[in-house]
C-alpha cells in the first residue's frame, strides 16, 4: 500500500487477482457494501488511473488501485494525463503532436519540460529522468523515473523489465495475414530515417508481432506487440510489409488520418505498458485505450 503525502488517498498494488468489491471490503473492514458502492458512484475508485464503478470489476496482478478524495488533475498540457505517480515513477498518457524531449528546434514544448514543472511544484529539487520515448506523432503510455536509481534499474535491462508493450496501429490497406512476426535489422541514416535490412550486420535487431483486429474499407486495425524497442520500429516494419501506418508520410503512407481525429498524428497509440517496478520488484500494468 502506498500513501501519497499531502493528499488524502490510498494506493494499492494488486498482488493477486480479485473482484473489486471483495478487495475493498477486505481492505476497509469499517465500510459496508453500501459505503463502497457510494464511493464508486462518486467516481472515487480508480484502477490504473481509470474510474471504475462496477463492483464486479476484475482486478489483475500489478493493477494500481487508488481510492480517496477525487483529485482534479492539473491540465499541464492539453490532452496529457498522469496515469500514475509515486516516489519513483511517473506514468503518463502522451498526446500526439507533443515531443517527448527537446530538440535543437524545440526546447520547452515537450512532455519532459511539462512533467519537470509538475514535480518541482511539490519540491523545487525534484527531477525526472527519461526512460524511453514515443515519436511526436504517436500517442500513448510512457514511464519516467523520478530519481537516478529508478532510471538505472528500469533502463539496465529494459527489454527484460518490460512484460508487455502493446500498441494499436491503423494501417493502410487490407492486411491478409492475421498474425505475423517481423524480424529485421534497423539502422538510421544521416537523413534521420530508419531503414530495414535482413542482413544481421546492418544494424540492431528489431522484432515486432502483430494480430489483425479488424478490417475496414481502406485500412486495417492491428494490435502490435514489441519484443524490442528500436526507434521508429513499428513504422518501419509496417512500411516493410506494404501497409504503412495511416498518416505516416515519412514511411510511405499515402492517406491521412480521419478528420474526426487529431490531424497532427499518425495512426499509432501505445495502449498497454507493463513492467517491473524499480523499487517494489512487483509487476505493474497500465492501459490507456484510444479510438483510431
Amino acid at each position: 500500500m502506498l500513501v501519497k503525502k499531502g493528499v488524502k488517498e490510498v494506493r494499492f498494488v494488486i498482488q493477486q487477482p480479485a473482484e473489486l468489491m471483495l478487495f475493498l471490503i477486505e481492505k476497509f473492514p469499517g465500510k459496508n457494501r453500501d459505503n463502497i458502492k457510494s464511493l464508486m458512484k462518486s467516481k472515487m475508485i480508480l484502477v490504473n488511473g481509470i474510474t471504475q464503478t462496477h463492483f464486479k470489476f476484475p482486478l489483475k496482478q500489478g493493477d494500481i488501485l487508488t481510492t480517496g478524495k477525487k483529485e482534479i488533475q492539473e491540465k499541464i498540457v492539453p490532452g496529457m494525463k498522469i496515469v500514475f505517480e509515486d516516489e519513483d515513477i511517473l506514468v503518463v498518457n502522451k498526446p500526439a503532436g507533443l515531443l517527448t524531449i527537446s530538440t535543437a528546434k524545440e526546447k520547452s514544448k515537450t512532455l519532459y519540460h511539462a512533467l519537470s514543472t509538475h514535480v518541482k511544484k511539490e519540491n523545487p529539487d525534484l527531477k525526472i529522468f527519461v526512460v524511453h520515448r514515443l515519436d511526436r506523432e504517436t500517442s500513448g503510455l510512457l514511464v519516467f523515473a523520478k530519481n537516478e536509481q529508478a532510471k538505472y534499474k528500469l533502463q539496465k535491462n529494459w527489454n527484460e523489465n518490460v512484460i508487455e508493450r502493446t500498441y494499436i496501429a491503423l494501417v493502410e490497406g487490407y492486411v491478409k495475414e492475421t498474425e505475423k512476426k517481423i524480424i529485421s535489422y534497423l539502422k538510421e541514416s544521416k537523413a534521420l530515417k530508419v531503414h530495414s535490412s535482413q542482413n544481421p550486420t546492418y544494424g540492431q535487431e528489431a522484432i515486432t508481432n502483430y494480430k489483425l483486429i479488424e478490417t475496414r474499407k481502406n485500412s486495417s486495425l492491428l494490435e502490435v506487440n514489441l519484443e524490442t524497442g528500436r526507434k521508429n520500429q513499428i513504422r518501419v516494419h509496417m512500411e516493410e510489409i506494404g501497409h504503412p501506418i495511416v498518416g505516416d508520410k515519412k514511411y510511405g503512407a499515402k492517406t491521412v488520418m480521419p478528420s474526426k481525429l487529431d490531424g497532427n498524428r499518425i495512426g499509432l497509440h501505445a495502449q498497454t505498458l507493463s513492467f517491473v517496478h524499480p523499487k517494489t520488484g512487483k509487476i505493474v500494468r497500465f492501459e490507456m485505450k484510444a479510438t483510431l
